[in-house]
């Protein structure tokens, strides 16, 4: 059995660079991880794929940082990026090359750059008057300003929103003013800024931003900013300030954001520098090679709209794609410090192994840009049940025979035909790789985990290995799951590259995924070692109290939920709130430990959500995928001892085998709402 060859693809991929201002936390993990993945997969396909990043370290705030500790920002920024790293290679996270923006390869990309534009007409000064804190004689950001609010009179805001009442406003607003850096009562004080005409890009932005470049839900917000009309944008700041110098401009400096960007150029050369790479094949404007942007929603205006303009006008390729993913939420809600859920990457590290969070995020990872919410119990639940439960327990029940009985070697393979629908998933599994869609590849893959377990409780080498006369029959059916075995970790070896690395010298050969189709026939294996251990709840606590900030003991302890009664009749209104929407079930499973549920996967047109339905009496799994419903799109999701639902499947009957999935007209879509 081979596999067809394919052209090899020169590849740079970057994720958005983390600020050198604090740890690195699960939130950001998102992005590293779902970057790490994608690169990792790339490069088990045979391609040339580079993977750079660096720590974004400029800024006032990294300036006031270095300030109080009493040491220089080079001495701040270093230690940082070996904290950041430190924590990145805790999680597996494999970079070709990290590097910080401070570095000369950067300060000359910034201001060739930025000369391109000024010759180009593209740099506008103007006068602009600012807070200014006459005691640290410095210009103050709006973040740096605190006072009262001018709506609701609480005090302590910041001074362009407030926190208690979500007003926003300017600091010329706030009630009382003052420095948040020295206390001092700012004053108003005028000086001279650089911009960057970005209006001047408005044709040029218009087509790319449609040009496949972007996701279509990011497209169509940008459209939004550019039918409003693009404002110029301020590049400038004015000493003291932690960052590159402008050139022929004394006391002015480069805005963090322009250089931040440029730090992809920055480290990517420092690269080829190191290992005679061709930078100039990637960045010319007129490459065949492929540059790709991993980042956060919430930075996607500097990623897809001054940086690809900026680029454009230097004479510099764009990006083959900018790729936003969501915000991460943990067990429904914003990441707290209180709640012990805001959890820094090496408090995880203290308690969990790094390849369960890499897993659940994968588990729920799509191209788009939906939020993503870490649900602690289900986490704990889908890694048990997929990983250890389904996985990793094909070679813990088989490989016991292969030692004890062939002497550790492997026989001949007799289910080519079962294995040849596993090789041949491999297909669908690299479309769903390659286009970001994680969660359906990790679903397609435990449907394969669920084949061989399956094969292997029907054919029960346990119960064959005390029957004599059937040596041949044992020795057929441990290799056949085995292979299964095998074929299941290539695939998830971007996502679990230590356990993959584990399972090859188990297996003693290489997971190549080009190369799947060569079983492993009167091969020799190594004695099997537990290669991933249970997630025990009490691990999960543990982390949550070591990520707590202390509280006071009234209010340290989490409130109930009340559940509200339900009430006899309704209104109208009532009922009208109810959104019903269809919905195609992509995935439906059994959830270990429930008598009743099923756990339903369902795609609502824009995004997925988890379902768990009390229909397990009347509904096999595999009755329900590909079948269209309706579902309450609209229900608060509900906490449940499996995970989270998000949302209720509508079905009747009198129960046990009579219920009934409700299902739609002919030609309804999912998304589709229901009248």
């Amino acid at each position: 059995m081979t596999q067809a060859s394919t052209p090899q693809r020169d590849i740079l991929v970057t994720s958005a660079l983390p600020y050198a201002n604090g740890p690195i936390h699960l939130g950001h993990l998102l992005e590293y991880i779902q970057t790490d993945i994608w690169v990792r997969y790339q490069n088990l396909r045979g391609n040339n794929c580079y993977y750079v990043c660096a720590d974004d370290a400029h800024g006032t705030a990294i300036m006031l940082r270095a300030e109080r500790e009493g040491i220089t920002a080079e001495q701040l920024i270093d230690r940082i990026r070996q904290e950041h790293q430190a924590d990145f290679a805790g999680f597996h996270i494999r970079f070709d090359n990290y590097y910080s923006t401070h570095s000369e390869e950067n300060r000359h990309f910034s201001e060739y750059i930025y000369r391109k534009l000024k010759e180009n007409g593209h740099i506008a000064t103007r006068n602009i008057t600012q807070f200014y804190d006459p005691e640290k004689e410095m210009f103050l950001a709006d973040r740096f300003i605190k006072g009262t609010c001018p709506k609701c009179k609480t005090d302590d805001q910041y001074g362009d929103n407030c926190e208690a009442c979500g007003a926003t406003y300017t600091p010329a607003e706030l009630i009382n003013p003052r420095s948040a850096v020295s206390g001092a009562t700012p004053v108003e004080k005028t000086s001279e800024h650089y911009f960057f005409r970005l209006p001047d890009f408005q044709d040029f932005l218009t087509e790319w931003t449609r040009s496949g470049t972007l996701q279509p839900q990011v497209a169509n917000k940008l459209a939004e900013w550019l039918d409003a009309g693009l404002q110029e944008w301020d590049i400038s700041r004015d000493a003291p300030y932690f960052g590159f110098e402008i050139p022929d401009a004394p006391g002015k400096y480069f805005y963090v954001w322009l250089d931040a960007p440029i730090g992809y150029l920055a480290s990517f050369k420092n690269l080829c520098n190191r290992e005679n790479i061709d930078f100039e094949h990637f960045w010319r404007a007129d490459s065949t090679a492929e540059v790709y942007h991993f980042i956060g929603k919430d930075i996607i205006n500097f990623h897809a709209l001054f940086w690809p303009s900026m680029l454009h006008d230097a004479g510099l390729r764009t990006p083959t794609a900018v790729w936003a993913h969501g915000f991460v939420t943990v067990n429904g809600k914003k990441m707290s410090k209180s709640r012990g859920t805001f959890i820094m990457a090496r408090t995880y590290l203290d308690h969990l192994n790094p390849e369960y969070l890499r897993y659940y995020f994968a588990s729920k990872l799509t191209g788009s840009v939906d939020d993503m919410d870490l649900n602690l119990e289900d986490f704990a639940a889908r890694v048990n049940s997929d990983l250890v439960g389904k996985v990793v327990n094909i070679a813990s029940r088989c490989a016991g025979f292969i030692a004890k009985r062939f002497d550790g070697q492997l026989g001949t393979v007799t289910e080519t035909d079962k294995l040849r629908e596993f090789i041949d998933a491999g297909a669908e599994i690299e479309g769903h790789y390659e286009s970001r869609e994680f969660g359906r590849a990790m679903r397609r893959i435990m449907e394969l985990a669920d084949i061989a377990n399956q094969y292997v409780n029907d054919e029960q080498p346990w119960v064959i290995a005390k029957q004599e006369g059937q040596e041949d029959a044992l020795h057929a059916i441990c290799t056949n799951a085995l292979n299964m075995f095998r074929l299941l970790m290539t695939y998830l070896s971007p996502v679990l590259p230590e356990t993959a690395k584990a399972s090859e010298a188990f297996l003693k050969t290489t997971l190549d995924w080009n190369g799947r189709a060569d079983l492993l026939e009167s091969h020799g294996i190594d004695t099997f070692k537990p290669l991933m251990n249970r997630v025990d709840m009490a691990q999960i606590e543990k982390m949550l109290e070591a990520s707590k900030e202390e509280l006071p003991a009234a209010t340290g302890q989490p409130a109930k939920a009340a559940i509200e009664p339900i009430a006899e009749e309704i209104e109208f209104n009532d009922f009208a709130k109810v959104d019903l929407r269809v919905v195609k079930i992509v995935d439906a499973e059994r959830v270990e430990g429930a008598d009743k549920l099923l756990r339903l996967t369902l795609d609502l047109g824009e995004g997925q959500r988890q379902v768990f339905a009390g229909i397990k009496s009347a509904y096999e799994p595999d009755q329900l995928k590909g079948r269209m419903t309706v579902m309450v799109a609209n229900l608060k999701p509900r906490k449940m001892k499996f995970g989270v639902s998000e949302g209720m499947v509508l079905a009747a009957g009198p129960g046990g085998k009579d219920i009934f999935i409700l299902s739609p007209d002919a030609g309804a879509t999912p998304g589709m709402r229901v009248m």
